[in-house]
């Protein structure tokens, strides 16, 4: 088979794809229909990982030549599509523009759905909640700098629930329009400056850095002063028109910084799933081992326990935490049912599917 032959092969390919995304478009459309009547969801981040599972499994099966991440990457953007479709669906997320948060949103949702990007976090919780948003997106910890605090406390008084989580594998670049040795002076996050300190010590030695509020904020003040340069993603460089200098600088490999879905509704059970809670407990020896009792008595397992201040009376704090299992499982009702018989507060923050790592993009 030559050239020309090879490639009638794939037009023909090609409009039998279209005719299947067609008529797969047409039965996503009988869905929606069906979920408007019913007053449900038209995103459900339960379905969604099934679909991804399913696929998975499919393409191994059938020995595909794909790989996961790019069978994941194609149907993000067909589920994406079939999204707008039915719903002009509206996503805030901590801003600007070609932050990490913005990448998390994008391999969450697609590039076929609205993005409002907000200017603080507690502003992505306000948008959700007065329904300016169908969905939100923000950070919560990162595996090298730990927890997002703000995050947390925005949890105490608010009616947003947990609802999906991504997991981004963060690379930081060194982007500019000089030299590496012209530049006189560095921008970033200061997330961004502690996960490539080392990295900084090593190759960049006297340089100034500069603190912005934002990634894509220090690639903004690079390409308009010269000498400067930004650590920061390749969305953020390419919005910019920035050089990309060095690749992959930060410290660690693993790099990872883990986001939230918020919505106002919570998340079906998938089999394999995640609950997110806070309690608080009275200010006596004993008190925190008496709430964590019931989770080692029933086996579960707690992936994540973090305090912060109630925020209500000087002293007292609250311990968030992320337990294996959804919040309707009979094992893990029994320790919550529990959990209110020994602490002062008991918060359920939202159940999600558990996900696997995505790459920036």
């Amino acid at each position: 088979m030559n050239l020309v032959d090879i490639r009638k092969k794939i037009d023909s390919l090609d409009e039998q794809i279209l005719q299947l995304l067609n008529a797969r478009a047409e039965c996503v459309h009988e869905v929606g229909e069906f979920k408007k009547a019913e007053g449900l969801e038209i995103y459900a981040p339960e379905r969604e990982e099934q679909v991804y599972r399913s696929l998975t499994e499919r393409n191994a099966r059938i020995g595909g030549r794909l790989p996961e991440s790019a069978v994941r990457a194609v149907y993000r953007e067909i589920m994406s599509a079939s999204l707008a479709l039915e719903k002009d669906l509206r996503i805030a997320y901590l801003g600007p523009e070609a932050t990490f948060t913005h990448q998390a949103a994008r391999s969450k949702f697609g590039a076929s759905v609205k993005y409002t990007p907000q200017p603080g976090i507690g502003d992505v919780f306000e948008a959700v909640t007065r329904g300016q948003a169908d969905y939100g997106v923000v950070p919560v910890e990162n595996s090298w700098e730990g927890a997002v605090n703000h995050t947390l406390d925005m949890f105490i008084d608010s009616d947003a629930q947990v609802c999906a989580q991504v997991l981004l594998r963060i690379e930081h670049h060194l982007l500019a329009r000089c030299a590496k040795e012209q530049i006189r002076t560095v921008y970033s996050h200061p997330q961004a400056f502690a996960q490539t300190r080392n990295w900084l010590r090593a190759n960049l030695p006297g340089v100034e850095c500069v603190e912005v509020s934002s990634t894509t904020r220090a690639a903004e003040c690079a390409a308009r002063e010269d000498g400067a340069a930004a650590i920061a993603g390749l969305l953020a460089g390419e919005l910019h028109g920035l050089d990309v200098l060095e690749s992959g600088i930060q410290d660690s490999a693993e790099n990872t910084t883990r986001f939230l879905v918020i919505g106002l509704r919570p998340s079906p059970a998938t089999g394999t799933d995640r609950t997110s809670l806070l309690f608080s407990v009275s200010h006596e020896p004993g008190a925190l081992y008496r709430a964590l009792e019931p989770f080692y008595l029933k086996k579960i397992n707690i992936g994540k326990i973090e305090s912060r201040p109630s925020r209500r009376k000087a002293w007292e704090y609250c311990f968030f935490l992320d337990v294996e299992g959804h919040v309707t499982e009979p094992h893990l009702q029994d320790v919550l049912a529990e959990l209110g018989r020994r602490c002062t507060q008991v918060k359920i923050l939202g159940t999600f599917p558990v996900t696997s790592v995505a790459q920036t993009d």
